[in-house]
């Protein structure tokens, strides 16, 4: 499931960087925004016809049924939902914005894509016997693509922008199996090494646009947890091989960031690479509290 939430976002990527420039004739902004909703709606079907197949088919089927998980891996993983919901909304606003749809449409109709993914995921899990549709997952689901919609209609930007960053850890080594067997794994499914982070945009927040403050200088709060080698609790042994005990902490960061999408450039593949980039929080020196009571700083923080 990471997986395929990996890859919609990779896809809506590579469809942003393709979009056409807003047009001012109306029979071929309809035409634009007619092939935009049908790669969508094509990409929104075959990646969930490929993640059943791949994922879901192997697995004993039941009933539709609930499944509480809202106390696995320290809120991580709603953490996660959140950013998908909100990065996946935010290219499918981008994406219609560039075929020529008016702002309150494409605000409305791209920014629930992210929403309308994760609910089928959502759907698919209930009928699962391993899992369930969790009403946690949902709530940060939709958390995220408000988000999104609230920031666009209140002040027609993103001034705070949720972003993603990660740093390998030796958790994985513990539980590859859990945690990840390779890095690319590890990227998506080592909770310990994963960061997110609401970074806000300080000149939009609180100067007027005269000021000569750098427009691209944001101020980042993070959120992430470590210690954990199991999703409730932590495991005793792997494999037959006892696991040291590791106390499971909160992280809260404060640091430094970049919105790419604030430095000027008429250049479209440079304004593109920008909208990209800016899913990730760019590595500044950061300040740390957990909840083990510790202060600590951290000279470079991915």
């Amino acid at each position: 499931m990471k997986k395929a939430l990996l890859a919609i976002l990779l896809i809506l990527s590579v469809l942003s960087a393709s979009a056409q420039d807003t047009l001012v004739d109306k029979a071929r902004v309809r035409r634009n925004v007619s092939i935009v909703l049908g790669t969508e709606a094509a990409l929104y079907a075959a990646s969930m016809t490929g993640l059943y197949f791949a994922w879901y088919a192997d697995y004993p089927q039941s009933n539709f049924h609930f499944y509480n998980d809202n106390g696995e891996w320290l809120q991580m993983d709603k953490a996660g939902h959140l950013a998908t919901s909100y990065i996946v909304g935010s290219f499918g606003y981008e994406l219609l914005r560039d075929a020529g749809l008016d702002e309150k449409r494409s605000i409305w109709f791209g920014g629930t894509l992210g929403l309308a993914f994760l609910t089928t995921v959502e759907v698919f899990d209930g009928f699962s016997d391993g899992w369930g549709f969790s009403w946690g997952d949902m709530a940060a689901n939709t958390l995220g693509s408000a988000l999104f919609i609230g920031q666009q209609f209140l002040w027609h930007e993103q001034r705070i922008t949720v972003k993603y960053s990660f740093h390998p850890t030796h958790f994985a080594d513990i539980r590859p199996d859990l945690l990840g067997e390779n890095l690319i794994q590890q990227t998506i499914k080592d909770y310990n090494g994963i960061t997110i982070w609401a970074s806000c945009n300080f000149k939009s927040l609180f100067l007027n646009k005269e000021s000569k403050f750098p427009a691209w200088l944001n101020f980042a709060f993070g959120y992430g947890a470590t210690g954990m080698t199991g999703g409730f609790d932590n495991a005793l042994e792997h494999n037959g091989t006892p696991i040291p005990y590791y106390d499971r902490q909160r992280q809260f960061f404060f640091s430094l960031d970049v919105d790419f999408t604030k430095i000027p450039t008429n250049n479209k593949f440079l304004k593109y690479t920008f909208k990209v980039l800016n899913i990730f929080k760019v590595p500044f020196p950061t300040l740390e509290y957990n909840t083990g009571n510790e202060w600590v700083w951290h000279w470079i923080y991915f």
